[in-house]
């Protein structure tokens, strides 16, 4: 409704010269399933170029792809214009995606029916990065990933009490140095304790590694 950001669904299917709408076929030198054609693929991309005021980056949802993460969705929430091309069956005609793929990307080590659902995970990832979107500009740098390669700190809201769990006392005196230090804390613990892997390439001070490593974490 602000005009931030416009989405627009291609079906594919509606470019295929067939009579039946088909757009997938056999592969060359045989093996299971079948592989989208890349007419229908072709006739659909150059539809869409014709509205655009450049080449936009086009980007090919496929398990082979580079894993998502959040560096790569503050990349793409910088172009004017995206197209995400959802794949099925076994993949697409490898000749379509040589002449105009220029990202591959994968949301995870798992194979889904087609790459819409793929194509929705990094179309809300990055909108909320274009300014305007989110209702606070600092919700974007408060969550996971943007706190320096670190998760998330917890969050509490009322009541105080709930189920005879409190919540944490720092939080309720308004000091902010000792509320930032907490934070800072409960997400190298949080990160610690679900991803640690992240540990690795966080930005983390001298004080921290060592804290980490007296807290045997690290």
């Amino acid at each position: 409704e602000a005009g931030l950001l416009e989405i627009n669904a291609v079906k594919i299917r509606d470019y295929s010269t067939n009579k039946h709408m088909k757009v997938d076929d056999y592969p060359y030198g045989g093996g299971a399933g079948l592989v989208m054609q890349p007419e229908p693929v072709y006739r659909a991309y150059k539809d869409l170029e014709k509205d655009m005021k450049k080449k936009p980056r086009v980007v090919y949802l496929t398990p082979q792809g580079t894993t998502f993460h959040q560096e790569m969705a503050k990349e793409l929430a910088k172009e004017e214009e995206l197209v995400f091309l959802c794949g099925h069956y076994e993949g697409i005609d490898q000749r379509v995606l040589d002449k105009y793929i220029d990202m591959e990307i994968s949301i995870g080590d798992y194979i889904l029916t087609g790459g819409e659902t793929a194509a929705m995970v990094l179309i809300d990832s990055v909108s909320r990065l274009i300014p305007g979107v989110l209702g606070s500009a600092e919700s974007a740098g408060d969550e996971s990933f943007s706190q320096a390669g670190l998760l998330e700190y917890p969050q509490y809201t009322r009541p105080r009490v709930f189920e005879g769990m409190e919540v944490p006392s720092v939080l309720l005196n308004g000091d902010h140095k000792k509320i930032n230090q907490w934070r800072r804390e409960q997400s190298l613990l949080t990160t610690a304790r679900n991803r640690p892997d992240l540990l690795l390439t966080a930005a983390l001070t001298p004080e921290e590694k060592l804290w980490l490593q007296q807290q045997d974490l690290l």
